[in-house]
């Protein structure tokens, strides 16, 4: 099972689950918790690999619905029937397949920094880091791939918790999650195919020169989605601007609870 920490409200019936990206742990999430403990219960994890969740093994084969699937079994441990979701960078898709494979758990979707489209910047820099896997230690790939990513001096301490949350991964699980993306296109292409029906806000940084153009181009086709654009700001934007995130999410939340 995986590391969770529960945060119960005193009246509240509402759940917000916070599912982190691949590398990070729950304590990316220290910013978040105080405003959002203030209104709804809150469940915080670590998906296998990561923080505490280190001693998960399988034979199945690894895929984003193996990670999925680990999140659903701790919710239906913990009799969690209906939640908020919130989760950032590739979080964002282990939230999607989850939905995919129990919508009947999801009320809302917030996701900081999504990943759903793969532009040709972002595969050519996937498919360098697959290359130079072979040559460079597993930190030093880290740290380039933070560089990439994250390049301007505002972005510096997102990169630095970038870097030190990865530290404390497996080397195999980091192996299995960066093998994930020679697939990321195709299923990345396959899990937005249809029109999201569940109401879904994604928070992009305007600096986010990977990820961010993609997403607009999405909500433009998508009904149930929203978009806000943080100003002078990158990729990691529930850490770079916590409080206009905190702010907008619970917001958004606000007006799906039941």
């Amino acid at each position: 099972m995986l590391y969770s920490k529960s945060f119960l409200h005193r009246s509240s019936n509402e759940w917000v689950v916070f599912v982190h990206g691949a590398g990070g742990s729950s304590s990316i999430w220290h910013k978040q918790l105080k405003d959002f403990c203030e209104k709804h219960n809150v469940l915080v994890l670590d998906l296998r690999g990561h923080g505490k969740s280190q001693k998960l093994t399988t034979s199945n084969k690894y895929s984003f619905e193996l990670i999925a699937k680990d999140v659903i079994e701790l919710l239906d441990q913990k009799h969690i029937e209906k939640a908020h979701f919130v989760g950032v960078s590739l979080g964002s898709i282990v939230i999607k397949a989850l939905r995919a494979q129990r919508p009947d758990l999801v009320k809302s979707m917030v996701f900081a920094g999504a990943v759903t489209k793969l532009n040709i910047r972002s595969r050519f820099i996937l498919r360098m880091g697959r290359l130079l896997y072979s040559f460079l230690p597993q930190m030093s790939l880290y740290k380039l791939m933070a560089r990439i990513m994250m390049p301007r001096a505002n972005h510096k301490e997102s990169r630095s918790l970038f870097v030190n949350e990865a530290k404390k991964v497996v080397d195999k699980e980091f192996q299995r999650w960066f093998k994930l993306t020679a697939r990321l296109t195709a299923y990345l292409t396959n899990i937005n195919s249809k029109p999201e029906t569940i109401p879904t806000l994604y928070v992009m940084g305007e600096q986010d020169h990977m990820f961010l153009n993609p997403v607009r181009v999405l909500v433009d086709q998508d009904f149930a989605s929203e978009l806000s654009v943080v100003p002078q700001c990158g990729h990691v934007v529930n850490f770079e601007k916590a409080e206009t995130f905190n702010h907008l999410a619970l917001q958004f939340i606000s007006r799906h609870c039941a």
